[in-house]
């Protein structure tokens, strides 16, 4: 055997000790809980051997507390490249084997390179969180560490999509990064994310509350809404990452990739003409009208669990990848609020810096009114809605289906905010409110005087319904372009993206606007 041999033989070796990580009896608990290794959950993202692994060889350099005895393999993350639908995706997969996936001043070098690599590269970055937080033992490097990562979090904000997928323990400092990402991943009762653990709250508050109940993947999608996706396991979360991917460009330079299909552009739907119901309070699902105008009925949801009186999602018009915000008539009448605002701002905003034309469905009777709403900051919230579409610049259509009233007709996506084509259907009512409360106001008097007050206030009900609870006075204004058969709304909606694809626009030079947060 020759020296290059040898070499090469010493090569095998190592990376046999590096991919064996922390021992087959660490591998061996991780297999009884149901968790995947952080190679195994790479090799799940990505298409079948095109992972291709860097950084494999970098150690620790601390000498603190004994370390310099440790070896921690590849430092507790594994790093590298590879394709996912044939498009190169850049990633990192903490692995809890090895020192619990500590980060270290090395590991976090070891992201900060890969995040630089995929910002000069224009593609996406998948982070694996599963870690048990800093290595203390490293002091204040492991922190500079985190902020490092942070920082370059922000850089690539609106540059490359930046997808976080939290599949363990994601504890103090180390849910940051997640959070300063494009889209969170988590996996129902094996992951968890918050600041001061369930010791920590009962010591200093008496509150006691399970792991599961403070930051699981539920408590994240339902009701703090800091995570998008909640997943049955670590290969649902990686198979729904690759799904998200499939809509998105690699960069902000580029548009989104487009997917042929064989669903007709001229399809009708007769359903769609008898689907509103007669009773103006009467509830219908909007994931009805979304399903049937979208390509093969097919879109892809984030947030699904939170905030459900809105839907945001992405789907497909004639092979074109669109985000698409809808209120949902289901849910407190399709009423924005505090989160919903927030929840729709987040998503156009992301739409807007990746190139993904919008569609906005709307059927909304208004803002949700109360104390804890204005006390919460519904207006500061609010005005997120108006902010962003405003600010948007990507083709943005308009879909009214019904009521569409007041400063919540303004704030999905009207005429006035920018929608390029805005389009109704007849049982559109667009007006300043309702017509039972604009007739006690407007007629408050007449209806008091009259002889017949019940009949007198139903017939000047009837008469703002006529002038004003349909889309026809806002056509005669120009803020509606086409008033549309409902069974129609697809081949429109294709026609008008086809229109704009080539659309341009540009706001005046700033260095940022200061968004109402």
């Amino acid at each position: 055997m020759g020296v290059v041999a040898d070499k090469i033989k010493d090569l095998k070796e190592r990376e046999k000790k590096i991919l064996g990580m922390g021992g087959e009896k660490a591998l061996a608990k991780r297999r009884e809980q149901g968790k995947l290794n952080a190679r195994e959950r790479l090799d799940l993202l990505f298409d079948q051997g095109t992972f291709r692994e860097i950084d494999m060889f970098v150690t620790h350099r601390c000498t603190n507390f004994g370390m310099e005895t440790k070896e921690i393999p590849a430092d507790g993350v594994v790093t590298g490249h590879g394709l996912v639908e044939g498009r190169t995706v850049f990633a990192y997969s903490q692995d809890f084997t090895s020192r619990a996936g500590s980060m270290g001043e090395m590991q976090a070098k070891k992201i900060c390179k890969i995040m630089d690599l995929a910002m000069k590269a224009g593609a996406p970055v998948v982070g694996i969180n599963d870690s048990g937080g800093a290595r203390i033992q490293e002091g204040v490097d492991s922190l500079s560490g985190y902020g490092e990562i942070f920082f370059r979090n922000a850089s690539a904000s609106g540059v490359v999509p930046q997808i976080s997928a939290i599949m363990g323990p994601t504890a103090g400092g180390a849910v940051y990064s997640p959070a300063m990402t494009d889209w969170i991943f988590m996996v129902k009762d094996t992951s968890y994310m918050f600041i001061t653990g369930p010791q920590v709250i009962k010591s200093v508050t008496g509150e006691e509350i399970t792991f599961e109940d403070l930051g699981g993947a539920m408590a994240h999608n339902e009701k703090s809404g800091v995570a998008q996706f909640a997943c049955d396991s670590d290969a649902h979360a990686l198979e729904e990452i690759r799904q998200l991917l499939s809509y998105l460009p690699s960069n902000n330079m580029e548009d989104p990739p487009l997917k042929p299909t064989a669903d007709d552009p001229r399809r009708q739907d007769p359903e769609l003409d008898v689907l509103i119901p007669d009773n103006p309070n009467q509830a219908y699902d909007i994931k009805a009208v979304i399903s049937s105008i979208v390509d093969d009925g097919d879109f892809f949801e984030p947030h699904a669990h939170f905030a459900k009186n809105i839907v945001t999602c992405f789907a497909r018009l004639n092979g074109r990848p669109i985000g698409i915000i809808a209120n949902q008539p289901l849910f407190m009448a399709g009423c924005l609020d505090i989160n919903a605002s927030d929840k729709a701002t987040r998503f156009i905003r992301f739409c807007d810096a990746f190139n993904i034309p919008m569609l906005t469905i709307a059927d909304v009777p208004g803002y949700l009114p109360g104390s804890d709403q204005e006390w919460g900051g519904i207006i500061r919230h609010g005005a997120k809605l108006l902010w962003c579409y405003s600010e948007a610049t990507v083709p943005k259509m308009l879909l009214i289906t019904r009521k569409d009233y007041g400063g919540s007709y303004l704030a999905m996506c009207s005429k006035h905010l920018g929608a390029d084509m805005a389009f109704a259907w007849p049982s559109a009512q667009i007006a300043v409110m309702g017509a039972e409360g604009a007739a006690n106001i407007i007629h408050a008097r007449e209806i008091k005087g009259s002889e017949d007050p019940v009949a007198k206030r139903k017939e000047k009900i009837a008469e703002y319904e006529e002038l004003f609870s349909n889309p026809y006075c806002a056509a005669s204004r120009g803020f509606v372009d086409a008033v549309i058969q409902p069974a129609q709304t697809r081949m429109r909606l294709i026609d008008a993206l086809e229109a704009l694809g080539s659309k341009r626009e540009m706001r005046p030079a700033k260095k940022h606007g200061n968004i109402p947060v």
